[in-house]
């Protein structure tokens, strides 16, 4: 009896960056041009889907958002890089932003690992560098932030009580991913720690699309301004000194339209 033949493809991590089509780097260019079947998440671009893939590729949309229906689980994402790269074929697995920032790319390499599937991860631009260069307000600057961090809080209870002490008193600027509808909870936080009212708050909404929304305001007159809001995702939130910076340096003029640069998951 013939025993049955495995051929092993490969699995490309891929970063596709944060919105603009033309932020994808050459490299994952490459790659989706070599691709036999692309697992693309929502947030990115449909110019990048339509233009730059090999047209014989499959493509499998498999985007995630807070576990809504329609929403991919992550264990379904795992089989299916499995199954496609057992098949000897190029899969590249495609992600928003960057490859490594709030991806769950742990789970995936795990899943490659476990089951001797050769891979390559191929960085990308983070949505925090894209927000801000399009915003004009540089992360770092001399007199204003020497560093950054990079956190979240898409749960209310996600930051304990004593880090939110240590974020109100850093000078780092603070960059908050999939934090847009626990905003309240992160700027209450923080002026109940006594922020300095120096450092504001930035919500960049869908960054480096022509829908881009920038909102810029106090911690202290929250309440007045953007507290309540609701805010188009994919929404990035700077908070700090530099924060100040976009009145000077803003280039992108706020998009006059609400509508949505990415489909939404229903």
């Amino acid at each position: 009896m013939t025993a049955t033949i495995t051929h092993t493809g490969k699995v490309i991590l891929a970063a596709a960056g944060c919105g603009d089509p033309e932020l994808i780097t050459v490299k994952a260019l490459r790659r989706l041009q070599q691709a036999d079947v692309v697992l693309t998440d929502r947030l990115v671009s449909e110019n990048i889907l339509k233009e730059y893939i090999n047209p014989a590729a499959e493509i499998i949309y498999v985007g995630k958002q807070n576990n809504k229906t329609g929403s991919a689980t992550q264990e379904d994402i795992n089989q299916l890089l499995v199954h496609y790269a057992l098949q000897g074929k190029m899969v590249v697995r495609l992600k928003g932003g960057d490859i490594a920032f709030f991806s769950n790319v742990l789970d995936e390499l795990q899943t490659l690992v476990d089951n001797n599937i050769p891979y390559e991860i191929i960085p990308g631009i983070t949505a925090a560098s894209g927000a801000s260069a399009y915003a004009g307000i540089p992360l770092t600057a001399r007199g204003y932030a020497t560093s950054v961090r990079f956190l979240t809080c898409y749960k209310t209870d996600t930051v304990t009580a004593v880090y939110w002490k240590e974020l109100a008193a850093t000078d780092d600027t603070l960059v908050f991913y999939m934090s847009s509808e626990t905003l309240d909870t992160v700027v209450d936080n923080l002026a109940a720690h006594n922020i300095d009212a120096g450092k504001l708050v930035a919500v960049v909404e869908q960054a480096t699309t022509p829908m881009q929304k920038v909102s810029i305001g106090s911690i202290y007159d929250y309440a007045d301004t953007l507290k309540g809001k609701t805010f188009a995702s994919p929404t990035i939130v700077i908070i700090g000194k530099v924060v100040a910076l976009h009145k000077q340096f803003a280039w992108q003029l706020n998009a006059a339209t609400g509508a949505l640069y990415f489909n939404p998951v229903n």
